[in-house]
């Protein structure tokens, strides 16, 4: 499994301050994360590329293989109403210039959500959407993936059966923690739409240093040795990560886990908390 970074969870980096220029650009983005934030692949958001020419994609896209950081997913953040009989073209030509966009990037998946109700009729139109768009994905060897929300696709098998009458073997899902923390029972969740992810987005918020145990027994020398050189990994407070973990472990998910820091503060700390929380919560399912 993979650990790399959404870039909207940076995104002020690449905002001008006042009259000062950003302290980030788009192109030094992946050297940024591969070296900075150690890891080493990212996700981007279409909304980060506005008014980006092909030229721009194909210089990000050669910028991130040499920094050894590959863009892996472009996520369309805007809701796509594919089972509007007025909207639905408009949707449609949109998801196939997300797709386009996502193979000059080089990346393997592009992901969406989709707005509409949970009814038959809404379902069978975004089926038929759906097959229109995958032709492009399919001819770009791309993976579709669908961000799961409200409406139609806000539970598991409503979605999963969703994949299976659309067939194919390039639709797939785009589970986050948000998403699974809201549902009725998060592990179950994950479970269910893992499976059908080639990344999963790891939804993170606030943090809280560990503190230190009140026991003031003294332990053996090995134990204190311990103790300082390996401290505990920072604390996710907004929910436990480790069931949500283990979840996506279970059902043997080796695809990418992108850190989404959407907390307040520092977005480059929230980042690097959440890489440390997650690979703590790794190695405690391991032991």
């Amino acid at each position: 499994m993979l650990l790399t970074c959404t870039v909207s969870s940076i995104a002020a980096l690449l905002k001008p301050r006042g009259r000062a220029a950003p302290r980030l650009t788009l192109a030094d983005t992946p050297a940024f994360i591969k070296d900075q934030l150690g890891m080493h692949g990212m996700s981007l958001s279409t909304d980060l590329l506005a008014g980006a020419s092909p030229d721009v994609l194909d210089k990000l896209r050669d910028r991130a293989d040499k920094a050894g950081c590959a863009c892996l997913l472009l996520i369309e953040p805007d809701p796509q109403p594919l089972a509007s009989e007025k909207k639905a073209d408009a949707a449609i030509d949109r998801v196939n210039r997300v797709i386009r966009a996502a193979g000059l990037l080089g990346c393997n998946s592009a992901a969406i959500s989709i707005d509409a109700p949970d009814n038959d009729a809404a379902f069978d139109r975004v089926v038929d959407s759906m097959r229109r768009v995958m032709e492009k994905a399919e001819q770009l060897e791309l993976n579709l993936l669908i961000n799961p929300r409200k409406g139609l696709t806000a539970q598991p098998d409503r979605v999963t059966d969703l994949i299976k009458k659309i067939g194919g073997f390039r639709v797939g899902t785009l589970p986050d923690f948000d998403a699974a923390v809201a549902s009725d029972d998060p592990e179950q969740y994950l479970r269910r739409l893992t499976p059908y992810a080639s990344a999963v987005l790891a939804t993170m918020h606030e943090f809280a240093e560990p503190e230190p145990p009140d026991d003031d027994t003294p332990g053996s020398l090995d134990d204190l040795a311990e103790m300082l050189l390996a401290p505990e990994a920072p604390v996710h407070t907004t929910f436990d990560i480790v069931p949500l973990l283990r979840a996506v472990v279970s059902v043997g998910f080796e695809g990418t886990l992108s850190i989404d820091y959407r907390g307040g503060g520092d977005g480059t700390l929230g980042v690097m908390q959440s890489r440390d929380a997650i690979e703590g919560g790794m190695e405690a399912l391991a032991e």
